[in-house]
């Protein structure tokens, strides 16, 4: 062991028995560390789950990538394309892609006895995806069952099991009856009352579309970070391709179809480099100002150490040492305290949200661990850079002083 490191041991546990004057000081400095700490490993892992939870509220409707008729006009009545087991196994291949799948469109109106509403039929041949969001009931599991939201149902005066009639106007009125088999909340009102969830046969037969035609295709990613990425190697596979009607294929990200709340999600960012940044700050002052109390405290031994041979380097490296202590001290009851009150909330939901504002009923936690790492890596380089300063005052003490004046 170094005799540097030695003595800073020796300081620090000595410090920790005695009543030293700069204890409490101490204390203050790393009950900051600790605060700062916490709050920012809170306010990434919220922040973070946040994004993640509405992202994948969104893409319920609209998946991370969709693949339409190139002249489609921004309705729901939508132009065909043709979609191939080949083009699926294309796209399937693609890195990152986890799934792809077509979908159909149909707008209608949905009838009661008393009231009506205009809503949007999407069917998909799997919706085991949307599960999650399952309010009562089951997912649709043959032709006449459908799956209404629970604000829909209660503006119409529905109810899980009821029958309910859906008018299609083309050519001709259609009518359709069909059952509910269950309900859906995700939060977006908007969606919510507008998209009614059916198998895809339903919506082929109400257009007139053979097996091999859908409205579109959709493409989900396991990693949101490589989606413009994803996005592109999607447009390069689908738009020089032709469909046997010689309709272009068009793609779309998720940000694309939904810049509002994309550009909502992006201002918490900002939020979480200022949070940062003022944690930072208040965990450096507390620093400088607990090694400035802890040098004064120890002044006499810093004279003795210089009245002995001891240069002003190691000097310095004693009290760089014992505050790198009380900085990791800070940042591992900081972590312990943040990762629990993040744990807490991820298995409780103890702490709720209005879901009229924020789509969501309470406060998501995620755990990014690279961001953790990362921002402890970044906490510990500041800390150092601004124990340097500080520790520059014990080179400056002289032995002769301490002498004269003990």
């Amino acid at each position: 062991m170094r005799p540097e490191t030695f003595i800073a041991r020796r300081l620090y546990y000595k410090q920790e028995e005695q009543n030293h004057s700069s204890r409490p000081a101490i204390r203050v400095a790393v009950a900051g560390i600790v605060i700062g700490m916490t709050v920012m490993i809170l306010t990434l892992c919220v922040v973070i789950g946040f994004k993640r939870t509405i992202t994948d509220k969104v893409a319920c409707f609209g998946a991370h990538i969709q693949v339409v008729n190139f002249d489609n006009n921004n309705t729901y009545e939508m132009k065909p394309v043709e979609v191939t087991d080949s083009l699926l196994g294309v796209l399937r291949a693609i890195p990152h892609v986890t799934e792809a799948r077509a979908f159909l469109t149909k707008p209608g109106i949905i009838k009661t006895d008393i009231q009506f509403q205009g809503i949007v039929l999407k069917a998909a041949d799997d919706w085991s995806r949307f599960a999650p969001n399952l309010t009562e009931g089951r997912l649709p599991e043959s032709d006449n069952e459908v799956l209404l939201s629970e604000s829909l149902c209660r503006k119409l005066l529905l109810k899980t099991g009821d029958e309910v009639y859906c008018y299609f106007v083309g050519d001709n009125v259609r009518v359709r009856r069909w059952k509910i088999a269950g309900t859906y909340s995700t939060g977006f009102e908007e969606a919510d009352s507008r998209f009614i969830l059916a198998e895809s046969s339903v919506v082929r037969q109400l257009n007139g579309w053979d097996d091999s035609q859908a409205s579109g295709i959709e493409l989900y990613v396991d990693n949101l970070s490589r989606l413009e990425e994803t996005a592109d190697r999607v447009w390069y596979a689908t738009a020089n391709h032709l469909d046997r009607d010689g309709n272009a294929y068009y793609s779309q990200t998720l940000e694309q179809l939904n810049p509002a709340v994309f550009a909502w999600l992006d201002l918490l960012d900002m939020n979480v480099i200022v949070i940062i940044i003022l944690m930072l700050l208040v965990s450096g002052f507390n620093i400088i100002s607990g090694l400035i109390i802890l040098i004064l405290d120890n002044i006499y031994l810093i004279g003795v150490l210089k009245a002995l041979g001891a240069g002003n380097r190691f000097v310095r490296r004693i009290f760089i040492t014992k505050a790198s202590m009380l900085v990791g001290k800070g940042m591992i009851w900081g972590n312990l305290l943040g990762l629990g009150l993040a744990a807490l909330q991820y298995f409780t939901r103890l702490v709720p949200l209005d879901a009229a504002t924020y789509y969501i009923g309470y406060v998501p936690v995620a755990f990014p661990w690279l961001q953790i790492v990362l921002l402890n890596a970044g906490v510990a380089l500041v800390s150092f850079l601004v124990i340097l300063a500080p520790s520059a005052i014990a080179t400056r003490i002289s032995p002769a002083e301490v002498m004269r004046y003990d």
